[in-house]
């Protein structure tokens, strides 16, 4: 499949979800719903965003994880999982499946995204002090 068809087949697919985007990112892209990046999309395959525990289900069903291996720089060489793992083939001709494990998938997304917002929060807020310092 074309790029452009096969990302409309992964928005109907995950229509369950509502509005999904599809945004081109390196060699893929990454798929979102609400802003939040829950999916991966490489040479046609489709790879949801995981923790340990869900890891856990997508080997039982089958899947494995995205592997990335750098040709050059600090890392080449070196197998990295980058925390997506393959969308079990049985979800692909079934959207209510696909939604199910796209629901567990945005829902680690979220809490990974939540997790480091404080860290955020925290340097503008140092950087905010900081600088009311320097004005006074």
């Amino acid at each position: 499949m074309a790029d452009a068809s096969f990302h409309a087949f992964v928005k109907e697919l995950f229509a369950g979800l509502g509005p999904v985007q599809i945004k081109r990112m390196f060699g893929g892209a990454g798929g979102y719903a609400d802003g939040v990046m829950f999916l991966l999309i490489g040479d046609d395959t489709i790879h949801i965003k995981v923790d340990d525990a869900l890891k856990v289900e997508l080997r039982e069903a089958g899947s494995g994880p995205f592997e990335w291996t750098p040709k050059n720089g600090p890392r080449a060489g070196e197998t990295i999982d980058l925390g997506y793992w393959r969308l079990p083939e049985s979800a692909l001709d079934d959207p209510d499946e696909a939604v199910a494990w796209g629901r567990k998938a945005l829902d680690v997304a979220r809490a990974k995204q939540k997790a480091t917002k404080p860290k955020r929060a925290a340097f503008k807020s140092a950087d905010a002090t900081a600088t009311r310092k320097k004005k006074r």
